[in-house]
């Protein structure tokens, strides 16, 4: 870990968070306790008088949802959310990482863990390496703290490419879906110009996106109420791009009917290994309970076949590393993505050997990729072709 750098960051978000406080007090019109929940809704309800999204059996929420929410009416949402962000990144990483240091190694050891989650995947704490926020700019720079050993010349990260959505091509045995890998077809873009009837090349950023969703949101059982909120539709909208989704793939939806069909007669779903995933809550007179299990059947399958992979993958890997002698090693795993620490004379090597590994670690109806990349720290990487 860059300690030198991590200090650095923490002085720049600490400067950010007064001159977030100063701008939050300035529009509130008084100071308050921000981190107060029920300070900051006196602020923003009584007060300034914003309209109540969201109660809560303490009183009215003032979460992430409703602030985002009223923030496109007001600009103090919009700021106390940034404020949000930049004092749970300071405290949970920015200034947490150099306290986990080991004093003999002067290393960062997360402890992986093999039976926390339901799926299978591996989950890991002290730090929690997989909920290192990768979406907004400020949390892919705290990867930038994340360097190679003093033995070692740089970092290499293995990543599954759209690991789910191949595997249920590969479940489902749908036709399309698998050509469409087959030809490395751009899968959203794809899914994109069926749904909506066009070209490939016809397809917006937007259309792409939302066909993102939908890719994606179908293999954790999303159904149209949930999609709609997702994408800021309504749901009469987000039902006919399910419909749509559907009738370009048919096996799938037949296989999806098929899982939940299935635990509904055995009371459990298998991985593409034969790994088991008990369902009891399918039978539960609950109707809201009955119908997260029935998600929970669509969605184990898939996301439980691409643990076996990549637990597989890095079996392999670490097997073939320390039967070749090499000095380069497997150091993290966050979620579908391998990172390696290597010296430069096994670059090469450790290129090959790793998208081997991962590529062919059992085989699919259609092909397994690997994105590759290189680089002097966890952020700054480029893809190795």
């Amino acid at each position: 870990i860059d300690e030198k750098y991590l200090s650095g960051f923490s002085k720049e978000m600490e400067k950010k968070l007064v001159k977030l406080v100063a701008s939050i007090f300035e529009l509130s019109g008084c100071e308050f306790n921000i981190n107060s929940p029920k300070q900051l809704s006196e602020v923003l309800f009584n007060k300034l008088k914003l309209p109540v999204v969201k109660k809560t059996k303490t009183g009215i929420s003032t979460d992430e949802e409703v602030l985002t929410k009223l923030s496109g009416g007001h600009e103090l949402p919009k700021i106390l959310l940034e404020y949000r962000q930049i004092s749970k990144l300071k405290t949970t990483y920015i200034d947490a990482l150099p306290g986990l240091i080991d004093k003999k190694t002067l290393r960062l050891h997360s402890t992986f863990n093999q039976t926390v989650t339901e799926t299978g995947r591996l989950s890991s704490s002290n730090p929690n390496l997989q909920n290192i926020p990768i979406k907004t700019e400020l949390g892919r720079r705290i990867r930038q703290a994340f360097i190679p050993g003093s033995d070692f010349d740089g970092l290499l990260s293995a990543d599954y490419s759209q690991i789910e959505l191949r595997i249920l091509a590969h479940l489902s045995q749908d036709e399309v879906l698998i050509e469409a890998f087959h030809k490395g077809n751009d899968i959203h873009r794809y899914t994109a110009s069926l749904i909506f009837g066009c070209s490939e090349k016809d397809v917006t950023d937007e259309m792409r996106e939302n066909s993102k969703r939908v890719n994606f949101g179908i293999i954790y059982g999303m159904s149209s109420y949930g999609l709609a909120k997702d994408l800021g539709l309504d749901p009469r909208t987000a039902e006919t791009f399910i419909a749509e989704y559907f009738l370009r793939y048919p096996k799938v939806k037949a296989f999806l009917d098929g899982q939940v069909d299935f635990v509904k007669k055995n009371g459990y779903v298998t991985t593409l290994l034969g790994r088991r995933r008990y369902i009891p809550e399918i039978a539960n007179a609950n109707f809201a309970v009955r119908q997260f299990a029935e998600r929970q059947a669509i969605n184990a399958p898939i996301q439980g076949s691409a643990a076996d992979l990549i637990k597989l993958a890095m079996v392999n890997i670490g097997g073939r590393l320390k039967n070749k002698k090499f000095k380069s090693r497997l150091i993290m795993q966050v979620h579908d993505e391998l990172v390696f620490e290597f010296v430069k004379e096994e670059k090469a090597d450790l290129i090959s050997l790793v998208r081997d590994g991962m590529e062919n670690v059992v085989p699919l109806k259609v092909p397994v990729k690997a994105d590759i990349y290189i680089g002097k720290n966890w952020l700054d990487m480029e893809e190795i072709a």
